[in-house]
């Protein structure tokens, strides 16, 4: 678990260290993407629903 989210904010630096290099447009587009899939996932729940059999 720990090494996964060591590769995903390794991963997520990346991806900001690349956006420093464009646009200051390209930048606001980027953040914008990074900041709705973070609004998404923290929104997200895993449900259950048992298979039920007729």
């Amino acid at each position: 678990m720990e090494k996964d989210k060591h590769t995903f904010d390794q991963a997520e630096l990346e991806l900001l260290k690349e956006g420093l290099k464009r646009s200051y447009k390209e930048r606001f587009e980027m953040a914008t993407r990074l900041f709705k899939v973070q609004q998404t996932m923290n929104k997200a729940s895993i449900t259950h629903k048992p298979f039920i059999s007729k």
